[in-house]
């Protein structure tokens, strides 16, 4: 378990809120991350992956188990933003070989959060969970085009960190399903969510076994201060970035403050007029990237 989700306490924290992180440091500590209503075949791809002694077969099998699933990455493959070269494919084997294990992953996930949003079991949560979706979407996408056009990252790990960004809030929100009382205090649970969820985030990432980086990335999205040495910008700059990007895009004052706010925009190279420049030429990019994870 992760240091920093067993050590520090919330400020103020309500009786009722308290006792919630506390189960949850403790599920984590045991290492139990399961998240209810996480669809099967995610779970299953998830764990294929990480096998490194998985073939090809295997995960054509396991992808394949689930046809909306299979789909999904099939029309991702001829998507506009992936398929440089133009030519169709039909076959899974052949999109998952033209995609790679990383863009699965990010398939499977955004698969998952698409299933999550309309499951009976997290009723009451689908708020919560479409904008969990749609913010997950936009920063994914805009991993990917900052890590290609403005750092040597490599853009198909930063479209699975900005998936990723947010499970921690997932794990949180399924897991208050059982405590009825915290919706009635909303501003506790936005309290939980709001001071807990990098660090679970990056407690489930280590423990399913995804990149130290990417842990890094995941735990360290709310800290903008964070001070690195100088040199090439990191995935948890492209993350930190992705997300001031994702919720100022179409506020061009407010995302001109953002930006000055967090010191990643300066390893990635970014002032606003260049920002301004990477949005007007990466919009389609952007926007092709939604799609092809919406499926």
């Amino acid at each position: 378990m992760h240091e920093r989700v067993t050590s520090p306490q919330p400020a103020k924290p309500t009786t009722i809120g308290f006792e919630f992180v506390r189960a949850l440091a403790a599920e984590l500590s045991a290492g139990n991350v399961d998240i209810p209503s996480f669809p099967d075949v995610a779970v299953r791809v998830r764990r294929v992956l990480a096998d490194s002694k998985s073939s090809m077969d295997q995960v054509t099998r396991v992808v394949g188990s689930e046809p909306a699933l299979a789909a999904r990455l099939v029309r991702m493959a001829n998507s506009a933003a992936l398929n440089r070269s133009g030519r169709v494919i039909t076959e899974l084997r052949t999109a998952i070989n033209r995609i790679g294990y990383n863009l699965v992953r990010s398939a499977s996930i955004a698969f998952a959060l698409a299933q999550i949003r309309n499951a009976n079991t997290l009723a009451g949560l689908e708020h919560h969970l479409e904008e969990l979706w749609q913010r997950s979407t936009r920063v994914a996408a805009f991993s990917y085009v900052l890590a290609r056009s403005c750092s040597r990252v490599n853009p198909d790990e930063a479209l699975l960190a900005g998936m990723m960004h947010g499970i921690g809030k997932l794990y949180v929100l399924t897991r208050a399903t059982a405590h009825p009382e915290l919706f009635a205090d909303g501003a506790t649970l936005e309290g939980i969510i709001t001071d807990w969820h990098a660090a679970i985030g990056r407690a489930i990432v280590e423990n399913w076994e995804f990149s130290e980086e990417m842990a890094r990335a995941v735990g360290s999205q709310d800290d903008h201060g964070r001070i690195e040495p100088d040199g090439a910008a990191d995935l948890s700059d492209v993350i930190a970035v992705a997300l001031v990007l994702a919720a100022h895009s179409a506020d061009e004052a407010a995302l001109e403050r953002a930006i000055e706010d967090v010191p990643a925009t300066k390893r990635l190279g970014l002032d606003a007029a260049k920002t301004d420049t990477v949005l007007r030429g990466c919009a389609d990019e952007v926007a092709a990237l939604r799609s092809a994870l919406a499926g």
